[in-house]
């Protein structure tokens, strides 16, 4: 997935996958997906996707500040 936020590009495809937490089992509709990527530019973002039931209902790319990604990874 591909998103724009504030004239920068986040990119799943291009960037580093730092860490992926799933919640339940793949098919579960309460079940998701949060994933830690960085891109080449050192700029980091979360990926999000998950079941109709789920948090995320719908995928997304929201950017997370460099001061937050320990906190992140140490409660994911």
């Amino acid at each position: 997935m591909k998103k724009i936020i504030c004239k920068k590009e986040y990119d799943t495809e291009t960037a580093t996958l730092i860490k992926k937490h799933t919640v339940s089992y793949y098919g579960d509709p309460a079940g998701y997906e949060e994933t830690l990527y960085q891109t080449p530019e050192g700029l980091y973002f979360v990926y999000v996707c998950g079941g109709e039931a789920s948090p995320y209902p719908c995928e997304d790319i929201t950017r997370l500040a460099k001061t937050k990604v320990n906190e992140w990874i140490e409660t994911h």
